[in-house]
């Protein structure tokens, strides 16, 4: 392992000197003086867009500070006096002791002052504008702290005093998948890849198999153009690399793609979003040459960067590739493209336990090559706005990267949607991905006075004893998890008192401020879900939806009211969907109301004993049987107050106690083909007076397509002639593997059901 090291020069490594020559170390430099300026900004005559950006930027910066708008003009006109040169004017030179600009990489920069002069130069990219950015946030007080906040403090006159630095950052590539950042004006202030920047660059983006030799066009007529999995091939795996039909096919599509897209530099050849990988014998026989699946696609996008060798070629390290191959090296211009998706947040990387395999991975690729972009998960996934103690981590990890020849970052946050702090932690990572070695706490609380003002205090504290009660806690923090996960560790009941208690105290002290207001109850949305989700469990009175008098349950009117003005306030703060797949705040209350439903004094089946005849899944258990008469039916989330049969049919008898006369029974079932849930094929209803001859009175078939997008509930009612019973028996039929179209082709399937009504 090397020893982490930033790329930052400071003074000690630059000799300033005037373009006479002399010395000027130590002179500050007057730019404005009572509202006015001697100064002119000088760009080159055949100024590059952004050193005439960053011209700009500067003259907009200091007129809004001081008031005085300094001239831009081109250095054709030989112009004397006070100077601030943006970009390599002819004078610029003269400025930098020698070779100083010669060591600037693409978006690095250098600034010096003195005597009368100010230059910022930067490199073939986005440098120089980065080192304008740079002066105003470093020098003068300037703050962007979000694309829609950015601070700009007002002085009559203003002073650089002397500054002499290079800086180049470590990071290549420095991407945050947060909507912020899809502002060009704050991902260029804070020195990130804009989305705007990523699409020019990369012509095709992960997952790109099925784009190149697209199943629906090819399998019917080629099915041996993809995956042997599961004794048969199917549409929706991958590739099958050693197929010699393969190769010309897709280097043919991308040859296409590229000439429509010339000016884009990467492109992505790599697996589909599953590990249905191929394994006929002869891709075995290549996992075998080459050590594991990594080597066979890493073979395979070699050759095919070979056909583009002006290009980048981006393949992942991702799931059943992310083990480092043998016998095979990346070519020159091929790109890993390294995921962190399995990985705890709760501790850093580096010293984890349970990061040990990937660790391991990331080190052999590393030995391997420097083209290594990681793409590293810092959001929960599964609740974008759901509190995800693990801004502590931030930093050891990047470090970590740095220090194992990682040179490009992608950071997964929750791309164009509202997410948990989404302004803090795009601040936090951009700052970090500039230079590993920043003081990150100092970078927080700017932010958190700067962005909540008076609230700030209370804010920094609820982050605080959240993170110190994860770490008390020893739990492992999955991007997969749900609120209810921690209601032992950071989101028990007692800590989520304490929490609104803060945050109480935070609009308390901003009341008079509707702005930052706002900002703090959009910052309190995580808290309110996780007390909405955690409710849904109903693990104490007070976080409940439900009161439960002597027989049934009611709902309790303030938590309703809760749920009310969580989603008003989160469609205020411009949030479009609460998880990754999708559930806007609208469908989301509508899929608690549901479970809001309770089934009135009809229902005979309330309450009564339920025998399974088949198992339910570990994973799911609700409960058991008694799931199926508790009187609560689920949201549309699996995770609550299902009961999950996987790769099983269900079979359960109801025991009324005592003959009734019924004439409808009613099941709820949930399909979501993402968590590779389907309704099933079909529910049969028998009765029994005996328990143990039973009579079919209904059999209901599934009308639903299987290929339904989304996460919904349907009721199975029949309805049917008076008769007598005591038993009734609900039989539902699952499909028991998900179909070939399907991701999870070949492998399990579940059926859930979550409450049988009969009356």
């Amino acid at each position: 392992m090397r020893p982490f090291q930033i790329q930052v020069l400071t003074a000690a490594f630059l000799a300033l000197s005037s373009v006479s020559g002399q010395s000027t170390a130590g002179v500050p430099t007057q730019l404005v003086q009572n509202g006015r300026s001697t100064y002119k900004i000088v760009i080159p005559d055949h100024a590059t867009p952004v050193e005439e950006h960053a011209a700009s930027e500067l003259q907009s910066y200091l007129e809004q500070i001081s008031g005085a708008r300094l001239p831009i003009v081109r250095d054709t006109l030989s112009p004397a006096g006070h100077l601030i040169m943006i970009g390599r004017t002819k004078l610029t030179a003269g400025i930098f002791a020698g070779g100083t600009l010669d060591t600037l990489e693409s978006d690095g920069y250098a600034i010096s002052s003195g005597a009368g002069k100010l230059a910022i130069c930067g490199g073939t990219g986005k440098g120089t504008l980065y080192g304008v950015y740079s002066l105003l946030e470093d020098y003068l007080g300037c703050r962007k702290y979000s694309s829609k906040v950015t601070v700009v403090p007002k002085s009559k006159s203003v002073t650089i005093p002397p500054v002499r630095l290079c800086r180049n950052p470590y990071f290549r590539h420095r991407e945050v998948y947060y909507l912020e950042a899809y502002d060009r004006g704050y991902s260029d202030w804070h020195k990130l890849l804009s989305m705007a920047d990523q699409q020019e660059q990369w012509g095709m983006w992960v997952h790109t198999f099925d784009r190149l030799v697209p199943s629906s066009e090819y399998f019917s007529t080629h099915p041996e153009y993809f995956s042997f999995f599961g004794g048969r091939r199917i549409p929706n795996g991958q590739l099958c690399l050693s197929n010699p039909d393969v190769y010309p096919l897709l280097t043919k599509h991308l040859r296409e793609m590229i000439q429509k897209q010339p000016a884009a530099h990467t492109w992505s050849v790599s697996q589909n979003d599953n590990a249905n990988e191929c394994q006929c014998p002869a891709c075995r026989a290549l996992d075998e040459k080459f050590g594991g699946s990594s080597g066979a696609v890493l073979d395979f996008v070699n050759r095919v960067a070979g056909e583009f060798p002006d290009k980048t070629i981006s393949t992942l390290a991702y799931w059943y590739t992310r083990g480092a191959p043998a016998n095979v090296r990346p070519a020159s211009n091929v790109n890993i493209m390294f995921c962190s998706i399995e990985c705890n947040r709760s501790m850093p990387i580096a010293t984890d336990s349970t990061s040990a395999s990937f660790r391991r991975d990331l080190e052999r690729w590393g030995a391997l090559t420097d083209n290594i972009l990681v793409w590293d998960y810092v959001v929960q996934f599964r609740n974008l706005v759901s509190p995800f103690p693990n801004l502590r981590v931030l930093k050891p990890n990047i470090q970590y990267f740095a220090s194992h020849n990682v040179r490009k970052m992608f950071q997964q946050g929750c791309g164009a949607n509202v997410g948990e702090f989404g302004e803090l932690r795009t601040y936090m990572i951009a700052k970090l991905l500039w230079n590993p070695s920043v003081n990150i706490e100092r970078v927080m609380d700017d932010f958190l006075s700067g962005y909540y003002g008076r609230a700030g205090k209370f804010i920094k504290s609820y982050i605080t004893i959240m993170h110190n009660a994860l770490a008390k806690s020893g739990k492992q923090l999955s991007i997969y998890g749900y609120p209810f996960d921690a209601i032992d560790g950071y989101l028990s009941p007692q800590l989520i008192k304490a929490y609104s208690g803060l945050f109480n105290q935070a609009e308390k002290a901003v009341k008079g401020e509707p702005e930052i207001l706002e900002r703090v109850k959009n910052a309190r949305l995580p808290l309110e879900f996780a007390i909405l989700d955690i409710s849904l469990h109903s693990p104490t009175p007070e976080l409940s939806y439900f009161d439960r008098g002597s027989a049934r349950w009611s709902v309790r009117e303030s938590m309703r009211s809760r749920l009310d003005e969580f989603v008003r306030q989160a469609k205020k703060a411009g949030i479009e969907r609460l998880e990754e797949g999708g559930t806007s705040p609208d469908e989301y209350q509508r899929s608690i109301e549901q479970m809001l439903q309770i089934p009135d004094s009809s229902d005979l089946a309330f309450g009564k004993p339920v025998k399974l005849l088949t198992k339910e899944s570990e994973k799911y258990p609700a409960g058991g049987g008694s799931a199926l008469t508790d009187g609560l039916r689920g949201p549309n989330d699996y995770h609550c107050n299902w009961l999950g049969f996987e790769g099983e049919n269900l079979a359960a008898v109801i025991d009324l106690q005592a003959a009734k006369t019924i004439q409808s029974v009613d099941s709820r079932f949930l399909q979501s083909i993402e968590g590779w849930i389907w309704l099933p094929l079909n529910v049969e209803y028998s009765i029994s007076l005996d328990g143990t001859v039973f009579t079919p009175v209904a059999t209901l078939q599934d009308t639903v397509p299987e290929t339904t997008p989304g996460s919904f509930a349907r009721d199975f009612v029949s309805r049917f002639q008076p008769v007598q019973a005591r038993y009734v028996k609900v039989s539902a039929h699952s499909r028991l593997t998900c179909p070939d179209w399907h991701f999870g082709a070949g492998q399990k399937s579940w059926i859930f059901v979550d409450e049988v009504i009969v009356e």
